[in-house]
């Protein structure tokens, strides 16, 4: 619109120019009074529109370079808000990574207990596979301890009977 305006601008004053010079080779001329002051009163008009136009061209201007500022403001609160927004999400990136830095230790940290329990659980199994056997071996053991002694015990109280059978016998 300032361009345009401008163009009019120049335009209205090359044919202000033009008619001036027209005005002054007809006054040469002789031109007529009526007819000078027609051309004067055509020449107010047109510095009239010319100085509406300047005006008009002026005031948009001043109203684009203010909208202008507004936009620019309006685009710098927008890239501050976008830096601010990156520098949280960039915060929460070394916070994320540093929970997962140390979320991985204490998972190495578990495997390596795990593979210990692994390996005691494993020498407890061998040890309970040999108390087992040591076990086993004692109710074997104990069984046949069991089982003599039923016999002793029932050797003792035939030997008793046969005490008893022979103690009156040689009382008497």
């Amino acid at each position: 619109q300032l361009v345009e305006a401008k163009a009019s601008l120049s335009l209205v004053k090359t044919w202000h120019a033009l008619q001036l010079q027209q005005a002054k080779a007809q006054m040469n001329n002789m031109v007529p009074k009526k007819q000078f002051e027609q051309l004067q009163t055509c020449l107010r008009e047109e510095q009239c529109k010319a100085q509406q136009l300047q005006e008009n061209l002026h005031r948009q201007a001043e109203q684009a370079c203010r909208q202008l500022v507004r936009t620019q403001e309006e685009h710098e609160r927008l890239l501050q808000a976008a830096v601010e927004q990156v520098e949280g999400l960039e915060h929460n990136l070394r916070s994320t990574k540093a929970v997962l830095a140390e979320r991985a230790a204490q998972l190495k940290d578990t495997q390596a207990q795990l593979s210990r329990s692994k390996l005691l659980i494993e020498d407890l199994c061998e040890e309970n596979r040999g108390f087992a056997m040591a076990l086993q071996a004692a109710e074997l053991k104990q069984k046949s301890t069991e089982e003599k002694n039923h016999l002793l015990d029932e050797q003792a109280s035939a030997l008793k009977q046969l005490i008893g059978k022979i103690t009156p016998a040689s009382l008497s």
